[in-house]
């Protein structure tokens, strides 16, 4: 097989289809590249939060405020179910060092426009009364949202499809061809595709990717082990989200000095119910390579820590457990710029946990980057020669 592309995507997530759509529809025709199939990777194991709550103000907190703007829209523009749903979100809070520190973290979202706030113990209770009576209160914001990751990146590749994009599933890039500094085609193995324009979307494996075309890519994998209970009747509202969480996710070397389990496994709460019933219960974040695999350890203080914050799952049986691997950066912030070295390669990765939330505005800010448009946000934060 010898084809040309106006465009390369490598990469079947969320954010790769995000891009895919956003092309196809201002007429560039891409070919997505994906090794398994669409949402086989960390799209397809992951929670289902969009969650505002989370981001650090700043490029970050624009950034998920601009894509929660477009989810909205998305929707309903893509014709199809996506299970988004607009029920709020919490962060609860344990102890009163980490009310301190969530009292700080909210003051600086609200300045920074979130419709966010502090709730005591009684409000929290009230709010969502399977919470543990040790819990001192929480923040909630009632923007934050939920989708089906699967079904979302599903619908944008099929509305990508009939806008005119191609897909190449189950076929693995073997190598990116350059020739005096310039991205000429891209090999797989089903052939070669002569093309120009490359946008590596590979996620944690966006460096692989990089590799091939002599660019080193600052993103490592970081694991997330999550379990999946039993369909049971509704019994929370929105995603329910731990002060630890917070931590673990900022501050890894904090997380790597903890003696204990969860710190030591970068344990914090991410907690929601599906449509059908069953409990998202997450996650580590572990660098361990490209390791997707679950281990007991894992599952037990995933487990251990959700029921300390929600008694009531200790009487829920698990049916599945499974892992994914986060494209972690040195400052949580996404990778969106062409690569220095090689032209016609442009790098579309690093969201970590937050690539289901950031994939609108992704697609979105990749486009307008490749075709010169105006901007969404201002992209210097997202440049690789920050690193």
């Amino acid at each position: 097989m010898h084809r040309t592309a106006e465009a390369v995507i490598v990469g079947g997530g969320i954010i790769g289809n995000s891009i895919a759509y956003f092309l196809a529809k201002e007429g560039i025709k891409p070919v997505v590249v994906e090794k398994r199939d669409i949402a086989g990777g960390a799209s397809g194991a992951c929670d289902k939060a969009i969650i505002l709550s989370s981001k650090n103000p700043g490029i970050h907190l624009e950034l998920a405020l601009k894509s929660a703007d477009l989810y909205r829209e998305l929707a309903e523009e893509l014709g199809e179910e996506v299970e988004y749903r607009q029920e709020g979100g919490m962060i609860v809070i344990e102890s009163p060092a980490e009310w301190e520190t969530m009292e700080r973290f909210v003051a600086r979202q609200r300045r920074s426009g979130l419709n966010i706030r502090l709730l005591d113990k009684k409000e929290t209770k009230e709010l969502q009364p399977v919470l543990s009576d040790h819990i001192l209160g929480a923040t909630y914001n009632p923007d934050d949202a939920e989708v089906n990751p699967i079904m979302m990146t599903l619908a944008l590749a099929k509305r990508a499809k009939q806008l005119g994009a191609e897909y190449l599933l189950h076929t693995e890039v073997t190598g990116v061809e350059v020739a005096h500094g310039k991205v000429k085609a891209v090999e797989t193995s089903r052939g070669k595709i002569a093309t120009n324009l490359v946008i590596n979307a590979a996620g944690a494996w966006a460096p692989l990717i990089g590799d091939m075309a002599g660019l080193k890519i600052p993103i490592k994998p970081r694991r997330g082990q999550l379990l999946i209970t039993e369909a049971m009747p509704k019994m929370i509202r929105g995603d329910i989200l731990s002060a630890k969480y917070i931590a673990a996710k900022y501050n890894p070397d904090l997380v790597a000095q903890g003696e204990d389990l969860f710190s030591r496994l970068g344990v914090g709460l991410s907690l929601g119910q599906t449509e059908s019933g069953n409990f998202i219960i997450g996650a580590t974040r572990e660098f361990v390579g490209y390791d997707t695999g679950n281990t007991p350890e894992g599952i037990e203080a995933v487990a251990r820590n959700a029921v300390r914050i929600v008694p009531v799952l200790e009487r829920i049986n698990l049916i599945r457990t499974f892992a994914g691997l986060r494209p972690y950066t040195p400052d949580g912030i996404p990778i969106l710029d062409w690569a220095p070295e090689v032209e016609g390669m442009f790098i579309a990765a690093g969201h970590e946990g937050d690539g289901i939330a950031l994939a609108p505005i992704t697609g979105k800010l990749v486009l307008q980057l490749i075709t010169g448009q105006k901007l969404a946000v201002n992209p210097e934060p997202f440049k690789i020669t920050r690193f």
